[in-house]
C-alpha cells in the first residue's frame, strides 16, 4: 500500500456519481487519476437520493449510502482502491435541503403526524403561520381534481389507506383519520369520487389532514415551508437545530470516523440559517471524530464551501473553513483572458442586434423585481410578515421598502445573528439601504432606518429576553433566507440568459458586467487568497457550469477581434433571415445562438458533415430550450411557448443543415480563425489553475478540450479508458503540438504540472506570488509570475490576447516573432531552470529570452534544474 500521509489535497478530480456511473465505475478510474497526479477523488453526494437522480442533491434518506451507487459495500471497495494508490476521498454533502415526496420517510411522517412528528422540526416549516403543510402538486385546483376523479382514497402496498393524486403520487392519511377508518370495509365505496356524496366525504376527509393539496400554480404564493430556491420538490432543513444537525449527518460522521471520508464539500452554504455557526460546529465535530479514526488513516479536517462571492466580498475567516469550491477563481481567471479593448464594440453590437440594454446591472435589477413578484413571492411574503410582526404598522410600506432593499442587494446574503451584524456586512447594508433611500420618497426613509436596525443594525441579544427579541431573530432569518435565492434565481437563472454581450462572462460566480480583469488586479486577488485561504479549491469547470471551460476560452477570443466578429454576425443576420419562423428567434436569441455555435463547435467537425452537424444541433437544442425558458421572456418552464420554441429549434437545425444554408461552412471557417487562440486561452487558464496558490480541481473529462454546454450536457459519460491510453504514451506537450486538436496536449500539460506538484511539493508550499515583468516585441502578450515556495521558485509563463501572434493552425508562436521578448528576473530568481513542458534546460542570469524558453508552446513551467 502506498503511504498517504496528509488530509490536505494536492489536486482533486470531481466525479458525478449516479446509477450509470457508480462506485465501481469510479473505482476503475482510480489508477488513471493517480497516474495523472490527482491526490483526492472529489465525489458528488453519496447518500440515498431520489431514484434515478443524476446529481444526488435530492437526498431522500440521509441515513443510508445510496444503493444505486453500490451501497456502503461499494463505497468501502472504492476507498480501499483509493488508499492503495495513496489517495483520499472528499464528499459533497447537502445540509440545506432534502428531496420530498413518497420516497422520503421523514417527510411522509411529517405529513401523517403534523407538528407531532419527530421530524416536524427537521424541515423549515412555518407551523405558526399555518398548521397545514401546503402541497402544490395538483395540475389544477383540488375541486377540479376531485370532480375529475383524479384525487381519490386508496390503499398502499401494505394495505394502509392513502390519498392518491395522479396515480404515482401517494400521500398518507393522518393517524387520526386512519383510526376513524380502521375496520371500515365500505370506506373505499363511501369515498368514491364518482358520486357527489363521495366527493363531499372525500373533501371533508382531506380537510382533516396535516397538509393541503392544491394546484402547482399556487406554490409561489401559498407555501408555508422553505424550498431550495423555487423547486417544490426540495424542502429546506433546519440544520441549525443541534438534533437535526446530528440526525441529518449521522451517516457522514460515521463514515468519517471509520476512515472512509477525508474531507467535505458543503453545498449551498448560504442557504443555511447560520453558515458560520454550522461550519464551526462541523469542524469541531470532525476534529473530535478524527481522534477515533483508524491508525492507518490520517486525522484532520478539510472543509470547503460552495459560495458565490461578489466583487468586493470575501469569505469570512472565522467560519473555520479551508475556502470556497473555486467559483471565485473561475470568474477571475476567466476575466483575465478577456481583452478589455473589445468591451465597447461588443456592448454596442449586443445592443444593435438585440435592442436590449448593454448594462448588465439594469438587466439584473429587472430580473430581481420579477422574481420577488413571481417565483419567490412566497419567500418574500414570509420575510415581510416577519417584519410586520415587529412594526405593527404600515404593511404596504414594509413591502415597498423590503422590495427595494432586496432588488439592490449586491451579494447573496448577510450574516447577522443574535449578536448583530458582522463588520464585513456593513458595506453591503450601506449599498442596499442607500439604494432604497434613493429609489423611495422621503416619507419612507424613517421606515427604511427602522428596517435596517431590525435586520441586524441593533443586535437582538441587546434586547431583554422575550417576544421582541424572538421577532428580531425571526425577521433576520427570513430576510437572509430570501436574499440568497433571489440572487441565484435572478442572476444565474434569469439575467444570464437574457444578457448576451459575450456569453463567456455569463458563468456561475461571475459578473457579466465585469468584462475583463487586469493582471495587477488578478495578482492582488491571488495574493489575498494565498494569505487567507491557501487551500481553497481552484476550479475552471464544475457540474454547475453554464459553458465548458474551453468553450468560454474560445468565446473570449472574440474580445480580441470584435470588428471581425461583428461583420460576421451582421452578415449572418441578413443571410439567414429567411430561416426564421414567425419571428423566431428574435435578435437576442439568434445572437446568443450564434455565439454558442461558434464557441462549442467541435474541433473535428467539418462544415459539410451533415450527420455530425445534426448531432451537434441536437446537443445545442437542449441548451437552447433551457436558455429560452430560464430567460422567462418568450417562454418559461411554467408557461412554455411551444410555437416560439419550435421556431427557434427549426432555425437552429436549418443553420446547421448544409442543404438549407451556407452558414455551417461559414461558421466552420470562422472557428478556424479563432480556435487556436481559444486553445491558447484554455492552456493559460489550465496552467494558472495548476500553479497558483490553492488546490487545483479537475472536473471529470476536462483533461481533454471541454466544449460542453449547460447540464445535462456537461455531465455526459467520460471515456476514462481513452484518457488512460493517451496518458500512457507519456509524450511531452511540445511533442503533441501538431496534433493539438485531439486534446492530448491539454492533458499532457496537466500531467506535467501535477507531477511537479507531487514530486516537488515543497516548491508549492504556501507562499507568495511574485509577478514578473516582460520587455520586448511581445511583452504585452505575456503573463508571468513566480511561486516562492520552499527550496526555490517555480516560474510560470503564459500568453494573453494571443490571437495576433499565433500560427494559423495551432496554439503556438512562430519563434521568430519572439525576437527580443524577455522576462526580467530579480536577483533572487536567477539560476538554472528546466521547462517541464519541453524538457529543455535554461541557465540564465537576469533575463529569460522567450524565443529559447517557450519553444513553440504558448505556456511554460520552469522549475529549478
Amino acid at each position: 500500500m502506498i503511504a498517504y500521509s496528509s488530509m490536505v489535497p494536492r489536486a482533486t478530480m470531481r466525479l458525478q456519481l449516479h446509477a450509470g456511473f457508480t462506485f465501481a465505475d469510479a473505482q476503475a478510474a482510480v489508477p488513471y487519476m493517480a497516474s495523472l497526479g490527482v491526490s483526492h477523488l472529489y465525489a458528488s453526494p453519496i447518500l440515498t437520493a431520489r431514484s434515478g437522480s443524476m446529481h444526488g442533491y435530492d437526498v431522500v434518506d440521509p441515513t443510508r449510502v445510496s444503493a444505486e451507487l453500490g451501497g456502503e459495500e461499494g463505497l468501502s471497495a472504492l476507498v480501499a482502491v483509493l488508499r492503495a494508490h495513496g489517495m483520499g476521498l472528499i464528499v459533497d454533502i447537502v445540509p440545506n435541503h432534502m428531496g420530498v415526496g413518497p420516497d422520503n420517510p421523514w417527510w411522509m411522517d411529517v405529513l401523517a403526524r403534523g407538528p407531532a412528528s419527530h421530524y416536524a422540526r427537521s424541515f423549515d416549516i412555518d407551523w405558526e403561520a399555518n398548521d397545514k403543510i401546503a402541497l402544490p402538486v395538483l395540475g389544477s385546483s383540488l375541486e377540479e381534481c376531485l370532480a375529475k376523479g383524479e384525487v381519490k382514497l386508496g390503499r398502499d402496498d401494505s394495505g394502509q389507506f392513502t390519498i392518491v393524486a395522479y396515480g404515482e403520487k401517494h400521500y398518507p392519511l393522518s393517524t387520526e383519520s386512519l383510526a376513524e377508518l380502521s375496520g371500515d370495509a365500505a370506506a373505499l365505496t363511501a369515498f368514491d369520487p364518482a358520486s357527489q356524496q363521495g366527493r363531499a366525504r372525500l373533501s371533508a376527509l382531506l380537510d382533516k389532514q396535516h397538509y393541503r393539496l392544491s394546484s402547482w400554480r399556487t406554490a409561489n404564493e401559498a407555501l408555508n415551508w422553505r424550498r431550495f430556491f423555487d423547486i417544490n420538490e426540495l424542502a429546506g432543513l433546519r440544520i441549525e437545530d443541534p438534533t437535526v444537525f446530528e440526525e441529518v449527518q449521522a451517516t457522514i460522521f460515521r463514515l468519517y470516523r471509520e476512515g472512509l471520508i477525508d474531507g467535505l464539500r458543503i453545498d449551498h452554504v448560504d442557504g443555511l440559517a447560520d453558515p458560520r455557526g454550522y461550519c464551526r460546529r462541523l469542524r469541531r465535530q470532525l476534529e473530535a471524530l478524527g481522534r477515533h479514526r483508524p491508525p492507518t488513516v490520517p486525522s484532520g479536517t478539510y472543509i470547503v464551501v460552495e459560495k458565490i462571492l461578489a466583487e468586493g466580498e470575501e469569505l469570512a475567516a472565522d467560519w473555520a473553513t479551508d475556502g470556497t469550491t473555486g467559483y471565485d477563481f473561475m470568474s477571475e481567471v476567466g476575466a483575465l483572458i478577456h481583452d478589455e479593448t473589445g468591451e465597447d464594440a461588443l456592448t454596442a453590437l449586443w445592443h444593435e442586434v438585440s435592442g436590449r440594454t448593454g448594462d448588465f446591472a439594469a438587466e439584473e435589477l429587472q430580473a430581481r423585481r420579477e422574481m420577488i413578484a413571481g417565483n419567490l413571492k412566497a419567500e418574500f411574503e414570509r420575510a415581510a410578515v416577519a417584519l410586520d410582526a415587529i412594526a405593527g404598522r404600515d404593511p404596504e410600506g414594509i413591502r415597498r421598502v423590503l422590495a427595494e432593499v432586496v432588488v439592490h442587494f449586491p451579494v447573496y446574503r448577510t450574516y447577522a445573528g443574535a449578536a448583530g451584524r458582522p463588520a464585513g456586512d456593513r458595506w453591503v447594508v450601506e449599498r442596499a439601504f442607500g439604494a432604497a433611500r434613493t429609489a423611495l420618497p422621503p416619507s419612507d426613509h424613517a421606515l427604511i432606518d427602522d428596517i435596517e436596525r431590525w435586520l441586524g443594525g441593533e443586535a437582538p441579544c441587546s434586547l431583554p429576553p422575550g417576544p421582541e427579541r424572538q421577532k428580531r431573530r425571526a425577521a433576520i432569518r427570513r430576510f437572509q433566507h430570501l436574499t440568497a435565492p433571489v440572487a441565484a434565481k435572478s442572476v444565474e437563472d434569469t439575467a444570464f440568459y437574457r444578457y448576451g454581450r459575450l456569453l463567456s462572462r455569463n458563468e456561475v460566480g461571475a459578473d457579466p458586467g465585469l468584462f475583463a480583469l487586469a493582471p495587477e488586479k488578478f495578482f492582488a486577488l491571488c495574493r489575498r487568497r494565498a494569505e487567507k485561504f491557501p487551500l481553497a479549491l481552484l476550479a475552471t469547470a464544475t457540474h454547475d457550469h453554464k459553458r465548458g471551460e474551453d468553450l468560454r476560452a474560445r468565446l473570449a477570443v472574440l474580445s480580441q477581434c470584435p470588428e471581425a466578429w461583428a461583420g460576421a454576425v451582421r452578415g449572418w443576420m441578413v443571410d439567414n433571415a429567411d430561416l426564421r419562423h414567425g419571428g423566431a428567434p428574435d435578435g437576442a436569441d439568434a445572437y446568443m445562438l450564434y455565439q454558442m455555435i461558434i464557441g462549442a463547435w467541435p474541433l473535428d467537425l467539418a462544415g459539410d458533415d451533415a450527420q455530425g452537424l445534426r448531432g451537434f444541433a441536437e446537443r445545442l437544442a437542449g441548451w437552447q430550450q433551457k436558455a429560452l425558458r430560464e430567460a422567462k421572456l418568450k417562454s418559461s418552464w411554467s408557461e412554455p411557448d411551444e410555437a416560439y420554441e419550435a421556431g427557434c429549434r427549426a432555425f437552429l437545425f436549418a443553420l446547421l443543415d448544409p442543404a438549407a444554408s451556407r452558414f455551417s461552412e461559414e461558421a466552420a471557417a470562422f472557428v478556424t480563425t479563432i480556435a487556436a487562440a481559444g486553445a491558447a486561452n484554455g492552456l493559460t487558464q489550465t496552467l494558472l489553475r495548476l500553479t497558483l496558490p490553492g488546490v487545483p480541481d479537475i472536473y471529470q473529462g476536462t483533461e481533454f478540450w471541454d466544449f460542453s454546454l449547460v447540464d445535462p450536457d456537461n455531465r455526459r459519460p467520460v471515456d476514462f479508458t481513452e484518457r488512460q491510453e493517451a496518458l500512457g504514451e507519456n509524450l511531452s506537450p511540445a511533442a503533441l503540438l501538431t496534433s493539438w486538436c485531439d486534446g492530448r496536449l491539454k492533458q499532457a500539460v496537466i500531467a506535467r504540472a501535477l507531477a511537479v506538484r507531487r514530486n516537488l511539493s515543497h516548491l508549492f508550499a504556501p507562499g507568495g506570488v511574485q509577478p514578473l515583468s516582460a520587455s520586448g516585441a511581445l511583452a504585452s502578450h505575456i503573463f508571468a509570475f513566480a511561486r516562492m515556495g520552499e527550496g526555490g521558485p517555480v516560474i510560470v509563463i503564459a500568453l494573453r490576447n494571443a490571437l495576433p501572434i499565433l500560427a494559423d493552425d495551432r496554439p503556438s508562436v512562430v519563434p521568430i516573432l519572439w525576437r527580443d521578448t524577455a522576462i526580467t528576473l530579480p536577483a533572487e530568481l536567477t539560476g538554472a531552470y528546466r521547462n517541464v513542458l519541453t524538457d529543455m534546460a535554461h541557465a540564465r542570469g537576469g533575463q529569460l529570452m522567450l524565443s529559447e524558453v517557450m519553444g513553440e508552446l504558448s505556456v511554460a513551467l520552469l522549475v529549478p534544474a
